[in-house]
């Protein structure tokens, strides 16, 4: 045996820390230690291959020894008739598929595992564990099965945003020496005779009820009104303590926080928390339980409908890891789009062929393994119908024979891609829920950045979202006009929420609201009424004039008011449709608007094509440049960006506001984005204008380096020093700069050459069918759950995450994206 193995030792490697170990899953597919043909880990780079893969590695690597990992699920018991099905747990935590969540659909199962090493290329199988094996093979095998599988390395965790942060009250917190003890129970508002949802202040001892809620439950507001006055900034919610911890909530930081020092803070009031059991829920308990009775989850998810699961190419799930629903939304609904799967799943044999060895970091090798696990069908087989297995001999008596149930399929896991198109991103290489809209943004401009280096003959399928926007904008004074063009790939909508149909019934129910809340009943979530708002009060809307104060009018020499308005150039094959729903409320908490929309299923905008300069109107005069007093400089902040973007806004309109406040702060740049968050190009990339070439101070060549950086990003070596000087050679920026102003600087490239073959956009008429949408269900874009409907084979099919299904009331009004498919003349 080592006479067989000694060539092959030098390549064999043993895991370090820094080394990621891919043992659970195929680089190249989405085949497992539990598919027909196990995996095969390499001894040498650690990556994971499916059996249809291993050669292809072995082929571009020449790494000739793999641990094959085999499990195989043990059957399970038979139940007996003495057993009773105990009830589903409650979910406890903001979770999916985590100890505590909610159901991920999975049930626990028990493996047998099988362990060989393989040598290539003969496939030569040595059975383990087998201690004849040289010393530093064994030691690679074990490094590789202690080691932590490459997916919890990507930290998937659990859907409930950050965690708790220590308060900065809790080292320093002042605690009265009144004489108070708190008995172990028994506890009571000392205001009212609220008995439950009571808060204990860690400063002075009291006891008092929490936050009244908008359904009528929770307390009287005592607790709240406490602080106010008093300004004790920290308290513990009584019947949620318990030795490893309870819910506390600072006043001061408006926020649950962690407070280290609580065990010594109840001592002092005579709790001792290594004896207290929990009686009563915790906060994140009871967000769950409003979301499950009031929100719009039950409507959104079909839930308590009899769905009938759909199997095959095309019907395949995405398993939610944790926090992954916002993608899994998006990705559905794209590769459903012809265009998608011409690019991914067609080329995939190729894209795999020429692929580095190492493709968990290649983008077009991760889409085109996603595309094949969408589509091909293999991960979404029809559950067979078995009989129960016989009872075991002395077992107890058997449940009448029956056939099993079918079961939900798994889902195929976007681990691997999720990390990829994360990778540096401040907000997706997070494991917080995040905004399906900025995603779905985030997704095309990276197609667009991979597609450069891309084979000829590839098309773009993000081509099929784009589209010109043609804006004008008349000086009021003057009445002059100036026409220009801009790239666009989405279409945001406002919800005008005071043109609602039903505003006297959503009064009434507001008062019916505050009735129940007096008379402290709870609401009946059937009795719920919602504001309607037609969907052309939202169209006029955005076709309407906007105001632009300020405006610089080289007509009259100086500022002035100005209307702009805007209109397409260019009908793309694809539109998506964004619904506007998400708002500040006047406590400066971000909110959803609760409301419905009549979204048709068939959209005519052809009254919208830009028509250009038309007969009688002036254009402005050029040269405003040079006669514009010189603007200022400003470096946005990105704290500020960052913390308006958490709110839940674009994150392009939050650098918009923070640019035109002069990094005044929080407030006046949400004051700005609460003006302008209507505005048409509030979602588009925004790079802050630079000084006039005039006005630049000379700097010195941007270094060789630099240059083949951008270079290699492709571009030609003059688009590269142009980003490089427009961004005072700063080379993070000069990347961002050069894929914002591509067709610019492609423009330059072919100005003195043959033009393109193909136009820039793929126009035709403004008619549109509807074929998809996404939901949010929740109060805020971080927070929530969200599923996809799309319109195959004439029906409505709904994707919530692993669950695929026919959809028997497709909720239409309540969606937040709509994706229409351009009609042919």
């Amino acid at each position: 045996m080592e006479l067989l193995l000694q060539k092959d030792l030098g390549s064999v490697r043993t895991p370090r820390g820094g080394d990621r170990v891919h043992k659970d899953e195929c680089i190249y597919s989405f085949d497992t230690p539990e598919s027909e043909g196990g995996l095969y880990v390499s001894l040498s780079s650690f990556l994971g291959l499916g059996r249809a893969f291993v050669e292809l590695h072995f082929g571009k690597t020449g790494e000739p020894l793999y641990l094959h990992c085999k499990r195989t699920q043990k059957p399970r018991p038979p139940p007996v008739a003495s057993e009773e099905a105990p009830p589903p747990k409650k979910p406890t935590r903001l979770a999916i598929g985590v100890e505590g969540g909610f159901d991920g659909g999975v049930e626990p199962v028990e493996y047998q595992e099988e362990t060989a090493l393989v040598i290539l290329p003969e496939f030569v199988a040595i059975p383990l564990p087998n201690p004849a094996l040289p010393p530093q093979v064994q030691a690679s095998i074990a490094g590789i099965v202690a080691a932590h599988m490459a997916s919890k390395q990507e930290a998937i965790a659990a859907w409930e945003g950050d965690k708790r942060k220590v308060s900065k009250h809790a080292e320093t917190l002042l605690q009265l020496d009144n004489g108070v003890k708190v008995p172990p129970s028994g506890w009571k508002c000392e205001r009212c005779d609220l008995t439950s949802n009571l808060w204990l202040n860690l400063t002075d001892g009291s006891i008092l009820c929490g936050r009244r809620y908008f359904d009528g439950s929770g307390g009287n507001n005592h607790a709240v009104d406490h602080w106010e006055a008093k300004r004790y900034p920290l308290a513990v919610k009584l019947g949620t303590i318990t030795p490893d911890g309870a819910d506390v909530y600072s006043y001061d930081e408006d926020e649950m926080v962690e407070d280290p020092g609580l065990p010594k803070h109840l001592a002092h009031f005579g709790i001792n928390i290594a004896f207290m059991t929990k009686t009563d829920a915790t906060m994140t308990e009871l967000e769950i339980d409003m979301n499950m009775r009031i929100g719009e989850w039950s409507i959104i998810q079909e839930s308590g409908k009899e769905l009938t699961p759909c199997y095959g190419p095309g019907y395949t799930g995405l398993s939610n890891l944790g926090n992954s629903c916002y993608l899994n939304s998006v990705m559905q609904v794209m590769f459903f789009l012809p265009e998608f799967k011409q690019r991914y799943y067609d080329t995939a044999a190729a894209t795999f062929q020429d692929a580095p060895a190492n493709t968990t970091n290649n983008f077009n090798a991760q889409m085109s393994k996603l595309a094949v696990g969408l589509l091909s069908g293999q991960h979404s087989q029809p559950p067979r119908e078995e009989p129960l297995p016989p009872p075991e001999e002395g077992g107890g008596e058997q449940v009448a024979q029956e056939k099993k149930p079918p079961k939900e399929q798994k889902g195929i896991p976007p681990g691997m891609f999720k990390a990829l198109i994360g990778r540096g991103h401040p907000e997706f290489s997070t494991m917080r829920q995040q905004d399906a809209q900025e995603f779905f943004l985030h997704l095309l401009s990276t197609i667009e950045q991979t597609q450069r280096t891309a084979p000829p003959g590839l098309t773009n399928p993000a081509h099929c979202f784009k589209y010109q926007t043609e804006e004008r904008i008349e000086c009021v004074v003057s009445g002059k006009v100036r026409y220009s063009k801009r790239e666009d790939k989405l279409l945001a909508l406002p919800v005008p929420m005071e043109m609602a149909t039903n505003k006297s019934e959503v009064a009434a129910w507001e008062a019916r609201k505050k009735e129940l809340a007096a008379q402290k009943l709870r609401i009946n979530p059937d009795d719920v009424v919602r504001a309607r708002v037609p969907f052309p009060v939202c169209l006029a809307r955005y076709e309407a004039p906007v105001e632009v104060p300020d405006f610089y009018s080289p007509a009259v020499g100086g500022k002035s008011l100005a209307k702009k308005t805007t209109r397409f150039a260019s009908f793309p094959p694809y539109l998506m449709v964004q619904m506007s729903k998400f708002t500040l409320g006047d406590d400066w908490v971000p909110k959803k608007y609760d409301v419905l929309i009549d979204v048709p299923e068939e959209l005519d905008i052809s009254h919208l094509r830009g028509c250009g300069l038309q007969a009688g109107e002036v254009e402005l005069p050029e040269g405003d440049a040079q006669e514009q007093p010189q603007q200022e400089v400003v470096e946005l902040d990105e704290g500020v960006v960052m913390q308006l973007a958490s709110m839940g806004f674009d994150v392009e309109g939050c650098k918009r506001a923070v640019f035109h406040t002069h990094n005044q702060g929080v407030e006046p740049a949400m004051n700005w984005v609460l003006e302008h968050m209507g505005d048409p190009d509030f979602t588009s990339p925004f790079e802050p204008p630079r000084p006039t070439p005039a006005a630049k101070t000379t700097s010195s060549a941007p270094s060789e380096d630099s240059v083949a950086m951008v270079m290699a990003l492709g571009f030609t070596r003059e688009q590269a020093l142009r980003a490089l000087q427009a961004t005072g050679n700063n080379l993070e920026r000069a990347a961002d700069w050069v894929f914002s102003h591509a067709g610019e600087l492609d423009a330059m490239e072919t100005e003195q050459s043959q033009p393109p073959e193909q136009p820039q956009y793929d126009d035709g008429p403004g008619k549109y069918r509807l074929i998809a949408f996404i939901s949010h269900m929740g109060t805020s874009t971080m927070c929530g759950h969200y599923v996809c409907h799309i319109r195959k084979e004439g029906r409505w099919v709904i994707y919530n995450d692993n669950k695929v299904a026919v959809s028997v009331a497709p909720p239409k009004e309540l969606a937040y994206l709509y994706l229409y498919k351009r009609l042919a003349e």
